[in-house]
Order: structure tokens, then C-alpha cells, then sequence
């Protein structure tokens, strides 16, 4: 078991800062955290494109590698769909991302097209089992995060769906599971339950404290967008005093930690 691996087994949850570009990493490390994802949505949208594998995989890599040389925690990449159809070529976008120093990544059971939606379970578990296959084939050591979209997409069975989800996907070779939205405590009890592996679930304004979700059994908990979303909008805010007062007094305020 590898370092990222046992941040997974802690008593309290592994709380990763999810981060967009080298400046945010570097905060994060000094701010203590042990470890960093990126945002797929923060990512494309400091380049300017919508979620959804809309940026272009050659620079989601430049991303990475400026990430990683900027940081020494361990870096967890989410690559959205895995940016092909062909679990092949999905094993090979993550090998690329693993020779750049990731040591885990993050892949979603649903699709973007005209709108976001889930692929059919048997069919994606399949996909999985075979990315999984050729990653033990090149001995290349990365932790597979698969997140369910099953509470994203507010499906009315949630929690059935999920859990059924979460049992084919362990099978299929899965290392943890990720199910954003999730916030209810029966729910989160209800998914933990279903597998062995560690459960990742995602900041919302209606997530339980950390000591809750630890004695729920969750084992990693992470940021989404959200940390993007609140700078930025500060950045619009400071942006906005600057104009409507005539000076540059909103720069200089100070921001106690």
C-alpha cells in the first residue's frame, strides 16, 4: 500500500484541496493540507472552457505538470470521462498523467452531451474492468477513483442506484468510490455500507461536520469546485470596489486567516 493508499485508512477522513493551477497548489501545501485533486470545472474554466471534456487532454497535461512541479503533496487528477471511449486509450491518458507524478485519478460514470447522464451501469463497469486490466498489465501504480453520479443528477432512487453501482464497481477493480451531492447521513451510512472500499464524498452547504462523516465511516472528502467559485467571486467583488469607490483601497484590506 502506497502513501496516497494509506491517507485513505486514517482515523479522521483524508481532506484533499482540490486546486486549479501551480499558485493554488503551493497554498494549499502551506495551509498543511496532505493532500491535492484538481477540479475538472476549476481547470477548464481558468482556460476558459466548459466542464465536460471540452478542454483538450494536451492541455489538461500542461495543467497537471505545472501543478505537480509546484507541489511536493500527492496530486489526485480528475479526468472527467477519461477523455476517449476506449478503455485503452483511457489507460494511456492516465499512464501520461502518472509519468507527470499523479498518483491517483478520478473517473465519472456519466457522460456529457447535450446534457450530463449516467451510463448504463453493466456497460461502464465493463469499460472499468478493462482500463483497470491494462493498468496491471504496465504495472503502472495509481489509485482509481470512480465517482457515481447517481446524487449529482438528483435521481429519485439515489441511494439504490448507488449502491448497486458501488458493488459492480468494486468488482470491477475500482480502488475508492466518490459520490458528490451525497449529504444525507442515512444516505452516505447507506453507501458506505454497500462496499469495502473507501468513500469520497464532496463539500455542500448540507454536508455533516467531519466528525460526523468520520463515524460514518467516509474516508476522503474533498472541495469540487467550490474553492475556485468562492475566490473568484471575491476577485469580482474586489474588482467591482475598486471601480465604484476611485480607489485601490480593496487590494490592501487585510484578510485574517
Amino acid at each position: 500500500m502506497n502513501k496516497f493508499e494509506m491517507l485513505h485508512q486514517q482515523s479522521q477522513p483524508l481532506l484533499i484541496a482540490n486546486v486549479w493551477d501551480a499558485e493554488s497548489a503551493k497554498r494549499a501545501e502551506r495551509a498543511g493540507y496532505q493532500a491535492i485533486g484538481t477540479s475538472s470545472a476549476a481547470v477548464a474554466a481558468v482556460l476558459g472552457y466548459e466542464d465536460g471534456e471540452h478542454m483538450p487532454f494536451e492541455e489538461l497535461l500542461f495543467m497537471v505538470k505545472r501543478i505537480s512541479a509546484s507541489s511536493s503533496l500527492p496530486l489526485s487528477v480528475d479526468i472527467e470521462s477519461g477523455y476517449s471511449r476506449d478503455p485503452k486509450e483511457v489507460a494511456a491518458n492516465i499512464r501520461l498523467l502518472v509519468d507527470l507524478g499523479v498518483v491517483g485519478v478520478n473517473i465519472e460514470d456519466s457522460r456529457v452531451t447535450q446534457t450530463r447522464a449516467l451510463m448504463d451501469k453493466d456497460t461502464f463497469a465493463a469499460s472499468l474492468s478493462e482500463i483497470m486490466g491494462h493498468l496491471r498489465a504496465s504495472d503502472t501504480q495509481v489509485f482509481v477513483n470512480v465517482r457515481c453520479d447517481a446524487f449529482l443528477l438528483g435521481l429519485d432512487d439515489a441511494t439504490a442506484e448507488a449502491t448497486k453501482r458501488a458493488e459492480s464497481y468494486q468488482s470491477a477493480g475500482a480502488d475508492g468510490l466518490f459520490f458528490p451531492c451525497v449529504t444525507a447521513e442515512s444516505d452516505i451510512e447507506a453507501v458506505v455500507t454497500a462496499t469495502s472500499l473507501p468513500i469520497n464524498v464532496m463539500a455542500m452547504p448540507d454536508l455533516p461536520a467531519f466528525d460526523t462523516l468520520s463515524k460514518l465511516g467516509v474516508r476522503r472528502i474533498s472541495m469540487g469546485n467550490f474553492a475556485y467559485v468562492s475566490i473568484s467571486n471575491q476577485l469580482e467583488k474586489t474588482m467591482k470596489n475598486i471601480s465604484l469607490k476611485g480607489d485601490c483601497s480593496a487590494l490592501f484590506v487585510a484578510n485574517d486567516l
